[in-house]
C-alpha cells in the first residue's frame, strides 16, 4: 500500500487481531525474567523466600497460553473505539483514547487475570519449588474454583484503568507531535517505538503503588476462606502503616524499566505488524 494509503487507514479488526498477537507474545516472552523479579519483590514472603534470582522463567507456560489472545482483545477492542467514537480531525481526542483503552484493558482482563493469578503463583514458589503452571492452575480451581482464578479482577482493573489513561492518551499525543515535527505520517514503527517507551515509563512509575495491590492480592492464598477479603483500601493503608511508603513503590526501578522498554517492543511491534499487513 502507498503511503497516500497507509496514512488513511486504519486497521481491519483482522489486522488488529494479528497485530495485538504478535505484541502480546514478544513483549511478555522477552521481558519475563524483568516480571519475576519485579514479582518477588512485591511478594509479602519476601524476595530470597519466593525464589531470588533462580528460575526466572518460572511459570512462563501460563503467558504462553495467555500473552496473544489478551494483547488481541485488546488492541480489537482500541482500535474499534478509536475509529468508532467521534473526534477532531486535527489532532487526536485525549479522552477518546482514554475510554477506547480502558475499556481495551477491561475486556483483555477476562483473560489476562487468570493468566496472572497462575503465572505469579507459579513465579514466587507458592506452591512449592516443583510446581508447573499446570499444577498452579490445578491447584487454585481445588482450592478456590474459577473465583479463585479471578482473585485480584477489582486491583487489576484499578490499576491498568489509571495505567492506560495516562499511557495512549500520552502516546497518541507523542506520536501526533512527532509526525508533525518530521513532517509526515504514518510513523515507522522504530519512531512509534520510542514514543511507547516514553509513555509506558511515565504511566508505570505514577502506578506502581497498584500494582504492588494487585500482586499482594493475587498472592493471597486465602488460608481460612471463610474470613472476608480486606477491601482495596485496607490493603493499601495496611501495607503503608506496617512497611511504610518504600513498600508501596517496591519494584518501581524494574517495574519502570521494563515497562518502559516493554512499551517500545509492545507498540513497535503492534504498528510493524499492522503496516506488514496494510
Amino acid at each position: 500500500m502507498s503511503d497516500v494509503g497507509r496514512h488513511n487507514a486504519h486497521p481491519t479488526f483482522f489486522q488488529s487481531l494479528v497485530a495485538g498477537a504478535c505484541a502480546g507474545t514478544a513483549v511478555d516472552l522477552l521481558f519475563y525474567p524483568l516480571d519475576t523479579l519485579k514479582t518477588r519483590l512485591q511478594s509479602s514472603q519476601g524476595f530470597v523466600n519466593s525464589g531470588g534470582l533462580k528460575g526466572v522463567y518460572r511459570g512462563v507456560g501460563s503467558v504462553l497460553i495467555g500473552s496473544a489472545p489478551g494483547a488481541a482483545a485488546f488492541f480489537t477492542t482500541y482500535d474499534f473505539l478509536k475509529q468508532t467514537l467521534p473526534q477532531p480531525l486535527e489532532h487526536p481526542s485525549p479522552l477518546n483514547h482514554v475510554v477506547a483503552a480502558s475499556t481495551g484493558e477491561a475486556v483483555a482482563c477476562l483473560i489476562r487475570v487468570p493468566v496472572e493469578v497462575v503465572k505469579q503463583r507459579t513465579q514466587t514458589a507458592s506452591y512449592g519449588l516443583e510446581a508447573s503452571s499446570l499444577d498452579a492452575f490445578r491447584r487454585v480451581l481445588a482450592t478456590d474454583g474459577v473465583r479463585g482464578l479471578y482473585r485480584g479482577f477489582g486491583p487489576t482493573i484499578a490499576r491498568e484503568i489509571p495505567f492506560t489513561s495516562i499511557q495512549f492518551p500520552l502516546y497518541e499525543y507523542l506520536k501526533f507531535k512527532l509526525s508533525q515535527s518530521l513532517g509526515r505520517r504514518p510513523l515507522e514503527a522504530y519512531e512509534a517505538a520510542v514514543c511507547g517507551s516514553f509513555a509506558g515509563g511515565v504511566a508505570a512509575a505514577i502506578t506502581t503503588p497498584l500494582d504492588v495491590l494487585k500482586t499482594r492480592v493475587m498472592l493471597d492464598l486465602r488460608l481460612d476462606p471463610s474470613k472476608p477479603s480486606p477491601s482495596p483500601l485496607t490493603r493499601l493503608a495496611h501495607i503503608y502503616k506496617n512497611e511504610g511508603l518504600a513498600a508501596l513503590f517496591a519494584g518501581v526501578v524494574p517495574r519502570t524499566l521494563w515497562i518502559s522498554a516493554g512499551g517500545a517492543v509492545f507498540l513497535g511491534v503492534y504498528e510493524w505488524s499492522v503496516a506488514v499487513q496494510m
